[in-house]
């Protein structure tokens, strides 16, 4: 009896070592194979593939798939004649070169959309602050999205530190009014149709009088 609990205890302890030696990359992922803390590998295609056991060598997955960032942030930007308005955008991006990616950017895609997030909400307000709100309602959109797609990639792509990714779409979703702004429209149309409503009391009376 002892025999066979030391055979099947055997046999168990050489699957748990057999399973920890293999690791299986999906088609959509990036395999990123560390030892003692440093990149060895990045495994790009799907299949089966071996490793040292913990804590010789462990695992990392990085989505390989195009990713979608949308706005998240509702404070209004400024236009070159200082009117407040919000624009909605997204961008599709993936990641390129995992090696890269983790070194400059982080480990997860969660990083990747952070660091991206910030760069295009700086480099929308920049350029809008470059136009008025006529240019970005109708002849400026397109040329707006490709200069922000520009902009976006020069920082994605730094010299020094690339982050290890592409961005492949720039997107403007909607562009509106602040709502200070539509308060304001609406309180020029309120005194307007005010003082129309005066005039037209003014001149029944003085029809009245006659």
């Amino acid at each position: 009896m002892n025999k066979i609990g030391f055979l099947i205890s055997s046999l168990l302890v050489a699957l748990a070592l057999a399973s920890s030696m293999l690791f299986v990359v999906d088609q959509r992922q990036f395999g990123v194979l560390f030892q003692l803390g440093q990149i060895k590998q990045v495994v790009t295609e799907p299949g089966l593939n071996f490793k040292l056991p913990p804590p010789f060598q462990n695992v990392s997955y990085i989505d390989k798939r195009l990713l979608t960032l949308e706005s998240n942030d509702t404070e209004p930007t400024l236009t070159a004649e200082k009117q407040r308005v919000v624009i909605d955008w997204y961008v599709r991006w993936r990641i390129s070169d995992p090696q890269a990616y983790i070194r400059n950017v982080g480990l997860n895609e969660a990083a990747g959309a952070l660091q991206l997030n910030r760069v295009v909400r700086n480099s929308f307000q920049q350029e809008v602050n470059k136009r008025t709100l006529k240019e970005l309602l109708n002849t400026q959109r397109e040329q707006l999205m490709a200069d922000v797609k520009r902009e976006v990639l020069e920082a994605v792509r730094g010299a020094d530190k690339p982050w290890g990714m592409d961005v492949v779409d720039v997107r403007i979703t909607r562009v509106d009014y602040a709502d200070t702004i539509t308060r304001s429209v609406y309180d020029r149309m309120e005194a307007e149709r005010k003082r129309v409503a005066n005039e037209l009391r003014s001149t029944g009376f003085a029809e009245g009088e006659k």
